[in-house]
């Protein structure tokens, strides 16, 4: 953790930064290039998610100032409820940030940063970087009455990714007999762009190279097929009229379109200057669909693993794969990657099917000791979670990193990489940082998404 050394150094660097924009910062960083020796990666679900991305947009454009004002306002209780609104989604940015300053990654896929859909515009991401990331905040958590200020952070480089959720199909997806969104978006959304992700990078970003695969098929991938009618007795949720049970779930127009990915699949690479010349990463991001919410077919939880399996062909070379662009292939077997996101599966515990998980885990081609190994990121906090009985049951309590007790976010890297520390942020009761988790005066619950995320950053550490 760095931090300002007083209190006088932070409020002259928070005037600093203020009056900053986003050439200045790019060109002139505050802090020195990054180490290339040591690459920390992280994967982090902010829980950024608004009701509109101009929501979004709005709050992250607030400026340090602003910020100060409203959260004096929130300290001496004299906010407006519109205010205070506002205030609350300040403090839950200026916290995730807080987080980030702390453990400090040199690269970070953000997931839950929503986007208009096409990822053209950029304002969000960029007044994340320039008056959150780029402004010193309190290690002790915004609503803290003392202040431990951290150094700001610096991404010179970061990239937007288009999304399935929210783009509406022209198919009745949900069978409800009309189409419209949420349930008719490839992927679920209640506007195209909600739930989508980004990256940050201290490191140059191989743009020209990099892969997506939202328009990728699920019927393309061997051995999936159409979802069917599993469910047949259960009174809370019938069958829809017309159909019966082991009926195939989608039409076989709909089935023809429908992508695998319910956001994006995404192989961004970075280049990493080191004494040897130059590294390239290849960062594998993808958000898969939660495996619950399934009526009369097991839907999501197929998707769910179809979507972490992709990975699984992808790092060992499938031929079968194509590209947005029409490149077919997988990664070649001598790249070196980290599988990063909330992939929304638990390779012990949860309601989805853990084989696709597992493999990934414990593929030929990833470095297990970071999986489930001696490297297996980790933290107290977690564990303490569990003992009191907030965070269910796991099966490795000190490796959950939701608090819905579920180890769902991984980074996840490739066997050339000599893995060297990892970990959660995940503060104990009794370890600084306890407000950036939990805090009762700060919404309706005070923890989770009111005070920061429901997920926690998950952190690797390699030697290059």
């Amino acid at each position: 953790m760095k931090l300002l050394k007083t209190a006088a150094a932070a409020a002259i660097s928070m005037a600093l930064l203020a009056g900053c924009n986003d050439e200045t910062i790019i060109n002139n960083p505050v802090e020195p290039t990054p180490d290339a020796t040591n690459v920390r990666f992280a994967t982090y679900n902010l829980s950024f998610d608004r009701a509109t991305f101009e929501d979004l947009v709005s709050e992250m454009q607030i400026t340090a100032p602003e910020q100060e004002v409203l959260m004096q306002g929130w300290f001496d209780k004299t906010l407006t409820d519109d205010e205070l609104k506002v205030a609350e989604k300040v403090i839950q940015i200026r916290n995730v940030a807080a987080v980030i300053q702390t453990e400090r990654p040199a690269v970070l896929m953000m997931g839950e940063f929503n986007n208009d859909g096409i990822a053209e515009n950029q304002d969000a991401i960029k007044g994340f970087r320039l008056n959150y990331l780029a402004v010193p905040q309190n290690a002790l958590g915004t609503t803290a009455d003392d202040k431990k200020m951290l150094e700001p952070i610096q991404f010179a480089y970061f990239e937007n990714f288009s999304t399935n959720t929210g783009l509406l199909s022209e198919f009745d997806l949900d069978r409800n007999g009309k189409v419209a969104l949420p349930g008719d978006a490839w992927g679920f959304g209640f506007y195209h762009g909600q739930y989508a992700f980004g990256l940050l990078s201290q490191y140059p970003i191989d743009t020209d190279n990099i892969r997506t695969f939202q328009n990728f098929k699920w019927k393309d991938m061997p051995g999936e097929t159409n979802p069917t009618i599993t469910n047949c007795d259960d009174d809370k949720n019938p069958i829809p009229t017309g159909m019966k049970c082991g009926d195939e779930w989608y039409t076989a127009e709909a089935w023809a379109e429908k992508p695998l990915s319910s956001k994006n699949h995404v192989d961004a690479p970075i280049l990493i200057p080191t004494a040897d010349g130059e590294k390239v990463v290849h960062l594998l991001l993808s958000h898969p669909t939660p495996p619950v919410f399934d009526t009369v077919t097991e839907n999501n939880k197929l998707l769910n693993r179809a979507e972490i399996a992709f990975w699984n062909d992808y790092v060992a070379g499938a031929d079968y794969i194509y590209d947005d662009a029409g490149n077919k292939g997988g990664l070649g077997l001598d790249a070196s990657f980290v599988v990063m996101g909330d992939l929304n599966a638990d390779p012990e515990n949860g309601d989805g099917f853990l084989d696709a998980i597992q493999d990934l885990m414990n593929h030929d081609r990833v470095n297990t000791l970071a999986t489930d190994g001696v490297y297996a990121p980790n933290s107290l906090g977690s564990t303490e979670c569990v003992a009191l009985g907030d965070c269910g049951d796991s099966t490795y309590p000190d490796r959950i990193t939701s608090t819905f007790g579920l180890r769902v976010d991984h980074a996840i890297p490739s066997n050339d990489l000599n893995i060297i520390d990892s970990g959660v942020f995940w503060p104990a009761t009794f370890e600084e940082g306890r407000l950036l988790m939990n805090d009762e005066r700060v919404g309706k619950y005070g923890n989770g998404k009111d005070i920061s995320s429901d997920h926690r950053l998950v952190w690797i550490e390699a030697k290059l």
